[in-house]
């Protein structure tokens, strides 16, 4: 079987992450001319805030699909989380949005606190695609924190693709941001990849996405449109009852099971896709745990982060690395 037409519009809706990335650039325009005013940044910028039980799905297990969260455990009437917490608050805006901070007072929310199996305080954990990871208790030297929070965010780069909105941190005492000029239109451009992808002309539609692409390397319709193009032409002359075969009697193969990963998702069989791969990176190991997790991530890019089956998987991509 060769799917030389198969369209991705099934799968994803080109228009929802056109209109997803349009929203986007509006929000970061909106920051920029925040630091150019000298206005407060908007509350879902912050890098340091308060959660507490009603907030926390939403503030900290959202949020970490977008950056690494970081959790201080702290209470009034603990000494040495007078001293950490400071330090911590400090090593956010330094960071810069490679993590936020989020505080939880334990006294407060006890709830949280049983959940998360803290022991005592203060007490450091973080939270990467909806996964707890525990990073340290009590004090510690600030050259030792600053090496736990350099792995956090290098691992949750190169893992899950996690990068947060890292900023200059010494931005805000230079000159005033600049708010950068609306690039494009690529409409007539974009609309002529649509078609040729829809229509089978593979080569057509990844040349077209790649010509946005250098002229305007963030734009997330022609970032998707590529990756689905791209998963189409690796397919394309799959046959599919030989690969299911190779991928259900050799399940240590990570290049069957890839190539059966992306003909289920391009089949719409989104959560098999993501669960073959998951299983794959938590059985495998070396280069070929590395290639399946790569794999996956690329796998995310074509359907988007925004998507509930996106975040499900980073969650479970993150219960088996971690």
């Amino acid at each position: 079987m060769q799917p030389r037409n198969m369209s991705m519009s099934g799968v994803v809706d080109l228009g929802a992450v056109k209109a997803a990335g349009e929203a986007k650039q509006k929000a970061e325009q909106a920051r920029a001319e925040a630091a150019r005013t000298g206005e407060a940044p908007v509350s879902g910028a912050r890098l340091v805030f308060d959660v507490d039980e009603a907030g926390f799905q939403q503030d900290i297990l959202q949020r970490s699909n977008e950056v690494p969260v970081v959790i201080d455990f702290w209470a009034e009437w603990c000494e040495p989380c007078k001293q950490l917490s400071p330090l911590l608050e400090r090593l956010a805006g330094e960071y810069a949005g490679k993590f936020v901070l989020a505080k939880i007072d334990v006294d407060a929310n006890q709830m949280l606190f049983q959940q998360f199996g803290v022991q005592g305080i203060p007490a450091v954990f973080a939270v990467v695609a909806g996964q707890p990871i525990p990073l340290f208790q009590g004090s510690a030297p600030e050259a030792q924190i600053r090496e736990v929070l350099d792995q956090l965010v290098q691992a949750a780069e190169q893992q899950f693709g996690i990068v947060g909105a890292p900023l200059a941190p010494e931005a805000a005492a230079q000159e005033p941001a600049e708010v950068p000029e609306p690039v494009g239109p690529y409409d007539a451009l974009l609309e002529a990849a649509n078609q040729a992808l829809d229509s089978g002309d593979l080569g057509g539609a990844i040349q077209a996405y790649r010509n946005v692409l250098s002229d305007d390397p963030a734009n997330p319709e022609a970032k998707l449109g590529l990756a689905q193009a791209e998963l189409l032409a690796r397919v394309q002359d799959l046959d599919v009852q030989t690969v299911r075969k190779e991928a259900a009697e050799n399940p240590a193969d990570v290049p069957a099971q890839i190539r059966a990963a992306d003909l289920e998702l391009v089949g719409g069989h989104v959560e098999d896709a993501f669960g073959r791969l998951v299983d794959a990176v938590k059985r495998t190991a070396g280069d070929d745990r590395e290639a399946a997790r790569v794999r996956l991530l690329e796998l995310f890019e074509v359907i988007g982060a925004d998507d509930p089956r996106v975040t499900a998987a980073r969650t479970a991509l993150a219960r088996v690395l971690f």
